[in-house]
């Protein structure tokens, strides 16, 4: 089999755009792979088109060759087109064998995933309002929640500000009672001084984890905060190489990597990194703040490896046309997903629903402005 054409598509979702690959092959099976950066989207799709040269002609039943094959030829970087490249040829692999993602990873260590619902709090930055919004979520059945209370705080954040961050914390945990997990946003916002005065106030509420609380590339801060708070800490989302994480778990005070898959090599890439965690016993939940097409991405992957924790997951606070633009999507469930048992990834693009959603030049949300939260443009 040849890889013969890759196409792109960008989604104007409202708050980011999406952008997917498709990899076609002369034996006219197509797999799909995202290619969205954070918050950037043409970046992505450039880059796609510039590996043409490294992919055309190769055989896709090989992702990790052509993913090296990519790698090497960029004089060993790695980018968000590569990694959906190389994902897309996991799909091909496992609809050529007729066998999901997931089990040509080993096989499932689980039946299913346990799930953390983020972008709930589509509102003003007001405690009574989160409160409110938190306890529909666990009605819903979630029994873990991520949000980021901090407003547009950037390294500090003044003392009307956090104490109001704080009374949010406060209302959530009063809402949904102790057994439901909290995992508190930090963004990469803060100085490390702030972090740990924050962190220190968050022990009370018993969070699942205080994310990102300094710059995430910055391994060094991460640590001293890790080791001052009595908070776990989680981080990784920033990472592009698997050396990041082997530095991370070295120092012994983090242990949950939340590598994202999209960054940090595809699909192999990700599994690499679970096994370097694994190494000292840490955890890993796969960052996840792209399309839903991630989501089903992740779960193959989490579902094949041991040190799994939770994922995290956006889709039921989407836009409503997010889920006619794919199909095959897992659905959360009383706070859990499954992985798809359908061959490769199990999702395909509806090329028609995607174009009625052309990209949009303002459809990005700015986190270091104020009202970021309401994730409206």
């Amino acid at each position: 089999m040849k890889i013969t054409e890759l196409k792109t598509y960008v989604v104007g979702n409202p708050w980011k755009n999406w952008v997917f690959v498709k990899v076609y092959t002369d034996e006219g099976v197509t797999g799909i792979g995202e290619a969205t950066g954070g918050l950037s989207a043409k970046p992505g799709e450039a880059q796609v088109h510039e590996l043409e040269r490294f992919v055309i002609g190769e055989d896709p039943l090989q992702p990790e060759r052509v993913w090296q094959r990519m790698h090497k030829g960029m004089f060993l970087s790695s980018n968000v087109g590569m990694n959906a490249i190389e994902i897309a040829c996991w799909d091909i692999l496992g609809k050529a064998l007729n066998a999901p993602v997931w089990q040509l990873l080993g096989g499932k260590q689980r039946p299913r995933l346990r799930v953390y619902a983020n972008g709930w709090y589509q509102g003003p930055r007001d405690p009574a309002f989160f409160g409110e919004a938190a306890a529909k979520l666990k009605m819903m059945g979630y029994t873990a929640m991520k949000f980021d209370p901090f407003g547009s705080a950037y390294r500090n954040i003044d003392a009307a500000e956090e104490k109001l961050s704080i009374a949010i914390i406060r209302a959530v945990r009063q809402a949904v009672g102790d057994d439901v997990d909290l995992c508190i946003e930090g963004h990469d916002r803060f100085s490390v001084s702030a972090a740990i005065r924050i962190g220190k106030q968050l022990e009370e509420f018993r969070p699942m984890w205080f994310e990102t609380p300094v710059m995430s590339t910055d391994i060094a801060a991460t640590v001293e905060v890790a080791r001052a708070i009595r908070v776990p800490v989680a981080t990784g989302e920033r990472f592009g190489r698997l050396s990041e994480v082997l530095d991370l778990i070295s120092h012994r005070a983090v242990d949950i990597v939340q590598v994202e898959t999209l960054h940090i090599g595809g699909i192999s890439g990700a599994r690499k990194a679970a096994a370097i965690a694994e190494s000292a016993e840490a955890s890993i939940a796969l960052h996840q703040a792209q399309s839903p097409l991630n989501t089903a991405i992740n779960a193959h992957i989490h579902a094949s490896i041991p040190n799994f924790l939770i994922q995290e997951c956006f889709d039921d606070f989407l836009i409503p046309w997010a889920r006619e633009i794919m199909h095959g999507v897992p659905r959360v469930k009383d706070g859990y997903l499954e992985p798809s048992d359908a061959p490769g990834l199990g999702v395909e693009l509806d090329e028609a629903e995607m174009a009625k959603h052309p990209y949009g030049q303002d459809y990005f949300i700015r986190l270091f402005e104020d009202g970021w939260e309401k994730r409206r443009r």
